[in-house]
């Protein structure tokens, strides 16, 4: 699957002369675990000047223009800024498509460089390299299956977070940096705000993914950070007057990808599509699907079914009944063993028991690669079972019409027009629940705001 190709990236750099970002080979491994996590780098020309001549502003305002800054953009929807601690910083097109203008987008990156200079990146890289021993631990999937069904429910990457101090601090440096390269001061409480309603928008949907994981994670967006920057916003400018510069910002982001990109695989309710490996298949009813680095993972409400699906190595020889029994996983039946056949592809089922989990697991050969279906259930019941054949049955090859009309949606931008009104632009956003709330949030709208005729706004389309 696409996860598995790694991506070269196309970083950000600022033009000579400029000082050197210094390289490791840990900064380099954790620069390809990070393309590798967040779907690549996304290549656009116009978005990268903008983010270059934001940086550029920044550095020249802050205490250390001598420290280097190489910025990637990356190619996920989830919202996330970070840094490392050599002064690469990260910042992801979903939260590009959330700000509403450069102000916005300079309060992030100089939030990331007073981590940098603050050498909070370097505190928090120890703590991840810790956390990340802990993790490999529990999510290794080759043994025991109660761990399979605890990785199942948590397929994570978690950066590790700053202390609520280091949050601060990060703030008011950012602040003061943002304000002394001339752009709004307050460009960093909007995008609080901005990423608080995100996040509460996105609260009903499990955060299964490293890629869904957003800045608020690591990065805690309450109201106490919104009141204190905005308070150390008021030791630089009015409200009113500073530069937010909407006009070209939204110029830059006309036509993002928003959301999740189709090549990678992606979700439309309750079904997996991945147009460039040319299959589908749906969840059963009150499933969540999320669509991982590593799996598409499906958790059922209330958390008593669970369901993963991924690509496995299997040699040609070998058949799937034996790579079913190989020993990857504990308490396999053997004697349960079953070839079958699904929409005409060759596969085979097992079912495997752990003290808290019943297991049925289904590898399907489709092409060249093999897929794996495992469904955990805390108890075996009629509804279990038939949700695990209904979904196995549902896995298809996809249409030619089927993968061409499989297009990313978009951020569109576009002018009120006499007559417009927040309610008749939402109904025109594709692909998006809760549309209205949505618009309101992407145009950092308030609950009872109205457009104007002549502003310029975000629509989400395909």
């Amino acid at each position: 699957m696409g996860r598995f190709q790694t991506t070269t990236a196309p970083a950000v750099t600022l033009p000579k002369p400029k000082p050197a970002v210094a390289q490791t080979p840990a900064t380099e491994k954790e620069h390809e675990r990070i393309l590798a996590s967040y779907g690549g780098a996304y290549d656009d020309p116009r978005l990268e000047q903008l983010v270059t001549k934001t940086v550029e502003r920044l550095v020249a305002a802050s205490d250390r223009p001598d420290q280097g800054y190489k910025v990637t953009i990356l190619n996920s929807g989830a919202v996330n800024a970070f840094a490392l601690p050599n002064g690469q910083l990260y910042v992801t097109r979903g939260l590009l498509a959330l700000a509403s203008d450069t102000s916005e987008l300079s309060s992030v990156l100089s939030h990331e460089m007073a981590h940098v200079l603050s050498k909070h990146a370097a505190m928090r890289e120890d703590q991840a390299r810790q956390a990340a021993i802990v993790t490999r631990v529990v999510t290794d999937m080759s043994n025991d299956p109660e761990l399979t069904a605890l990785a199942l429910a948590k397929t994570k990457l978690t950066m590790a977070s700053f202390s609520r101090n280091q949050e601060f601090e990060a703030d008011g440096i950012g602040v003061g940096i943002s304000a002394r390269a001339h752009f709004d001061p307050y460009g960093a409480a909007r995008f609080l705000s901005a990423m608080e309603r995100n996040a509460e928008l996105k609260a009903g949907k499990n955060a299964l993914d490293p890629r869904a994981q957003d800045f608020t994670s690591s990065h805690p967006a309450t109201p106490e950070r919104v009141q204190n920057a905005q308070t150390i916003a008021r030791q630089y400018a009015a409200p009113e007057g500073a530069e937010r510069d909407r006009e070209s910002y939204l110029g830059a982001i006309d036509n993002i990808v928003y959301g999740e990109d189709p090549s990678e695989g992606f979700v439309r309710g309750r079904r997996f599509l991945h147009p460039k490996l040319g299959f589908t298949f749906q969840a059963p009813d009150n499933f969540t699907l999320d669509n991982t680095a590593q799996a598409v993972i499906g958790v059922r409400e209330g958390g008593s079914q669970a369901m993963r699906f991924d690509v496995v190595r299997v040699p040609a020889e070998q058949t799937l009944g034996d790579y079913l029994n190989s020993g990857w996983m504990e308490g396999v039946d053997k004697s349960s063993t079953e070839d079958i056949t699904i929409n005409g592809f060759p596969a085979a089922a097992v079912t495997a028991k752990g003290e808290q989990w019943q297991f049925k697991v289904y590898a399907l050969r489709f092409g060249s690669d093999v897929y794996r279906f495992i469904f955990a259930s805390r108890q075996k019941t009629t509804e279990s079972e038939r949700n695990t054949r209904e979904t196995v049955n549902s896995f298809r090859r996809l249409t030619l019409e089927e993968i061409q009309a499989a297009r990313p949606l978009r951020i569109k931008v576009i002018t009120v027009q006499p007559g417009d009104t927040v309610e008749s632009l939402a109904h025109r956003m594709a692909g998006v629940d809760h549309p209205a709330e949505r618009f309101r949030v992407l145009n950092g709208l308030d609950a009872h705001a109205q457009v104007k005729v002549r502003d310029r706004v975000k629509i989400v389309v395909d």
